[in-house]
């Protein structure tokens, strides 16, 4: 049944690859630079190498909207929206796998009653529109920069001939790096709170992680897309919106991969936030919207006159919808295994109401006065105590998703023999370390209270002060207080 469930995720990664990779060598192709067989075997190995070494930076994101807890759950999700892209792309539709993942997701939540992250949300609507900005400018930019290159350097045509085949092996594996990258988390992301695996230990210092192993199944899964069906989808994008010379070819794919990097790299982050620059939201991105606005940049570019806004017009019908799609039938397929196949398509979770609680949740300004006449109170699922919260007149998301994260019931127990193990010195400071050790058999039952006594024993626990160069360092601090609850949790 494990392997039953991974078959939704293997088809998503499939389809992915299917309608995505295409996007990568597309032109290069429509522009007779590179052979279809040469094409697939460099963008096949290089979303391997992005999945593999910089595939967690979007997981994360992508996870905060919605914490789907069961295998049977993840398997749906992921099955709804591989059928809403395999669908749409049938019917000769240019999607984008991120906002159908999205929409499923969405109609997980409604279907158990979870609340929706809205911040998470804003976060990746906004990349939805900053993503094919900044590929249509970043292409003019560089389409601009080849031209006076190929001016200024005068070589004659079989020169330039080979300079651009060379240059477009170079562009495309980049692009189907960033692929791998930012969109592995679309295949396997909503698998990663329910994972089926466990740690491989290699050696004692070379341990492979279920997320790691969930990565390589798949980019995998992506590599058999790209092999089996991609060159069918290279075609709208490549020739119909706006037709392509060599030199626009490669400018166009090397826009939207660099924006595929930007929004999938912890290093830029770093780099920006340590210059005191505005770092870019790590969430997972449509190569389909990037490599279209990088062809409509490259239109302008030439002055806009040949651009096909009927193809345009098609896509965007797409783009609106793909994720209300993907919600609805998720919405249907969970009612089916839960109702028709007795599923469990989710995880009751318990909640409490208590005077801690209440004080904590208006730390994260949530307004309390509805709770005042409520006495301490325990409620055994997600329903349920979304019902209690309604009544008591909480109705906005934003609200909700907070109280159900400060009400959350988990355990936690140190054990400092199993922080020795866990916490590796090249992570973790000396005081972080010995701030846990000094918790020995400590329990908690809820994760605020955890990360609470953790800041109270060590400076080094506690964030700085909210300016812009702190902060990556707090995010990363965040990281690592999230992964010693893990450590920790009670399963």
């Amino acid at each position: 049944m494990i392997w039953f469930y991974l078959t939704s995720g293997l088809f998503l990664g499939w389809s992915l690859g299917a309608n995505d990779a295409g996007n990568i060598y597309g032109t290069a192709l429509s522009t007779k630079m590179l052979r279809f067989s040469t094409a697939a075997i460099i963008t096949s190995v290089f979303v391997m190498l992005g999945a593999m070494i910089t595939g967690f930076g979007t997981t994360h994101t992508l996870g905060a909207l919605g914490d789907v807890n069961s295998l049977a759950g993840s398997f749906t999700v992921a099955l709804s929206t591989a059928l809403t892209v395999f669908l749409l792309m049938k019917r000769g539709l240019v999607i984008s796998v991120s906002q159908a993942i999205v929409g499923a997701i969405i109609g997980w939540n409604l279907f158990t009653s979870s609340p929706t992250d809205y911040k998470s949300l804003a976060l990746i609507v906004f990349s939805w529109i900053l993503n094919p900005f900044l590929a249509g400018l970043f292409s003019f930019i560089f389409y601009y920069l080849f031209m006076q290159f190929l001016k200024r350097t005068k070589m004659h045509l079989l020169e330039i001939d080979y300079f651009m085949k060379a240059f477009a092996v170079f562009v495309i594996a980049f692009g189907a790096y960033s692929l791998g990258a930012n969109n592995i988390a679309n295949v396997v992301g909503v698998f990663v709170t329910s994972s089926p695996f466990k740690d491989v230990a290699i050696t004692s210092n070379f341990i492979i992680s279920p997320a790691q192993q969930l990565f390589f199944v798949g980019a995998l899964a992506m590599v058999t897309g790209i092999a089996t069906y991609s060159r069918n989808t290279t075609e709208t994008v490549g020739t119909k919106i706006f037709k392509l010379t060599p030199t626009s070819s490669l400018a166009s794919i090397l826009g939207a991969s660099v924006v595929l990097f930007l929004f999938s790299s912890t290093t830029v982050e770093k780099l920006l936030n340590n210059l005191g620059l505005p770092s870019f939201p790590l969430v997972p991105v449509s190569i389909t919207q990037a490599i279209v606005g990088a062809v409509i940049g490259i239109g302008f570019a030439k002055g806009g006159r040949y651009i096909n806004y009927k193809i345009l017009g098609k896509i965007g019908l797409g783009w609106i919808i793909t994720p209300a799609a993907s919600g609805v039938i998720c919405l249907v397929l969970l009612f089916i295994m839960q109702n028709v196949f007795n599923r469990e398509v989710y995880t009751a979770i318990k909640y409490e109401i208590n005077r801690p609680v209440v004080k904590e949740i208006e730390k994260w300004g949530v307004p309390v006065g509805n709770f005042t006449n409520v006495k301490d109170s325990t409620f055994e699922s997600q329903q349920e105590f979304r019902t209690f919260l309604t009544k008591l007149g909480y109705n906005k998301e934003e609200y909700m998703f907070r109280i159900f994260k400060g009400a959350r019931v988990e355990y936690f127990r140190i054990d400092s023999n199993y922080a020795k193990e866990k916490m590796s010195p090249n992570i973790f400071s000396v005081d972080q370390i010995n701030s846990i050790k000094s918790m020995h058999n400590e329990s908690f039952t809820h994760k605020w209270m955890l990360i609470e006594r953790m800041m109270i024993l060590s400076e080094d626990w506690r964030d700085l002060p909210n300016i812009s160069q702190n902060e990556y360092r707090n995010k990363e601090l965040s990281e690592k207080r999230d992964m010693i609850c893990d450590f920790f949790k009670l399963k």
